[in-house]
């Protein structure tokens, strides 16, 4: 096992090997403007400093308005799928069908970010421009959304294209964080990645009273123009802490495929590959499921501060994860979130036949699993191994198997749901899988478990890497 200073170490090592890799970036090839552009090279000193200061910490509070805004929202659309269930014109539409709209929005942002990385890679010149573009996307998509009538069009728009837009202008922030933090970097990871907890707990009564008051349309504009505000601020202040290269003077860009990519022939990788996209199986049709099950046992209000308590409880485990993930071991810290989330469906979820043990286990579970995101960077960084420079490409790769586990995870849910009339799974003196939720309930639990079991071969895998 590593010692903080060891593992801190290591990082700081990662970092010098990325800063040798900008150098080279930076460096233009030979010919006959080289010895002017070596005049206008920046030296490393003249950087503001890594962990540290009034621009990184600013990087971090921007980042985690951008993570409030795009996830927050997306996290939130169970209170749109229960309003949009039951009040016209969706009204007696399919449930999978409308649900489709919430799940494409998320698989779409999560997807995108392999290809996001492969071409910005390629033109990093055009990030800032490309976070500009997609926060414009989504303004429009959420904006016309308003005015539809039909599912289909909803998921196009509030789906398919706002997703797209929310990942363009987020996912750029992930390939700036490295160049920010090093050593802190868990705990900058963990206080960004909470804006997605934090936006989880406020948006859901945000949505609830402005669907209440105002319905659908109106407050799919509001949010419209909220988002534009807020994200283009935050946008103002995410900014490269390195100088963005330039590809003048017969300079070449980098391949749009990088060469190399020695991670995708590593067991490493794909044993993480799989604890991660068996994690969010387990994880996204309670995000889904949660206001919808909590409606039957008591009300919409009731549903709302369900949805709420669920995702405030990852603001905890998030930052939590995130500053363990600096101290110990990443993988034990997948193998704790995973089955702490996995004994909380079966001991809790499957017995929540009153209000308080839904809370009880929206609580649990959120901070376990809602915190397990935080593991991604360091486990990315881990999979790149002597190539550092891969660790984006690394965490786009994985951000794309779990879009794969949006979409599966809360269809294999839909088809499982047996309907608000349907009996307990089992009944009699004590009860289990109330409102037809029960075979949901034992596929959230198994798949917790399994990613639990999976990151024990993670650790076997990484041992091996070691000793050779």
């Amino acid at each position: 096992m590593k010692t903080h200073s060891e593992h801190n170490e290591n990082k700081n090592e990662i970092y010098e090997m990325s800063v040798r890799q900008d150098t080279r970036l930076d460096t233009p090839h030979d010919g006959p403007a080289s010895e002017q552009e070596n005049k206008s090279d920046v030296n490393i000193q003249e950087l503001p400093p890594v962990d540290g200061g009034i621009k990184a910490w600013r990087f971090c509070l921007s980042a985690f308005v951008m993570e409030l805004m795009v996830w927050g929202f997306g996290f939130s659309y169970g209170i749109f799928q229960n309003y949009y269930t039951t009040h016209p014109p969706f009204g007696g539409q399919s449930h999978i069908a409308i649900a489709a709209v919430g799940t494409t929005s998320l698989a779409v942002t999560y997807s995108e970010s392999l290809i996001l990385s492969l071409f910005l890679g390629r033109y990093p010149d055009l990030l800032k421009p490309c976070m500009w573009v997609g926060l414009g996307v989504c303004f429009t998509s959420l904006l016309i959304s308003s005015f539809v009538n039909k599912v289909w069009q909803l998921i196009i728009l509030q789906g398919v294209l706002a997703g797209m837009g929310a990942g363009a202008a987020y996912f750029p922030i992930l390939l700036l964080l490295p160049q920010w933090f090093v050593h802190r970097r868990g705990l900058a990871v963990g206080m960004i990645f909470a804006g997605t907890g934090v936006g989880g707990f406020a948006v859901p009564f945000l949505l609830h009273a402005l669907l209440d008051h105002l319905g659908f349309r109106w407050t799919l504009r509001i949010w419209a123009i909220m988002m534009l505000f807020l994200a283009g601020l935050a946008l103002l202040g995410v900014q490269p802490r390195t100088p963005v290269p330039k590809f003048t003077n017969g300079r070449r860009r980098p391949r749009f495929v990088p060469p190399q990519m020695q991670f995708l022939r590593t067991a490493l990788f794909w044993a993480n590959s799989a604890t991660i996209t068996l994690q969010a199986l387990s994880f996204f049709p309670v995000s889904l499921y949660l206001a919808t099950y909590t409606t039957m046992v008591s009300s919409p209000l009731s549903a709302t501060v369900a949805l709420s308590l669920f995702n405030c409880a990852g603001v905890v485990g998030q930052v939590l994860v995130g500053h363990l993930c600096d101290r110990y071991p990443y993988v034990w810290i997948m193998f704790v979130s995973a089955l702490g989330s996995g004994l909380a469906t079966f001991l809790l979820w499957g017995f929540a036949g009153s209000l308080r043990l839904v809370f009880v286990f929206a609580i649990i579970f959120g901070a376990l699993a809602g915190g397990f995101p935080s593991v991604g960077p360091i486990v990315s960084a881990d999979c790149a191994g002597n190539k550092p420079e891969q660790a984006g490409i690394v965490f786009a790769a994985q951000l794309f198997l779990k879009g794969i586990a949006v979409i599966v995870g809360p269809m294999v849910s839909g088809v499982l749901y047996s309907g608000k009339s349907a009996s307990s799974l089992v009944s009699g003196a004590v009860s289990y899988g109330y409102h037809g939720f029960g075979a949901i309930e034992i596929f959230v639990g198994v798949c917790a478990m399994g990613a639990s079991f999976s990151s024990i071969l993670v650790a076997w895998m990484r041992r091996r890497v070691k000793a050779q």
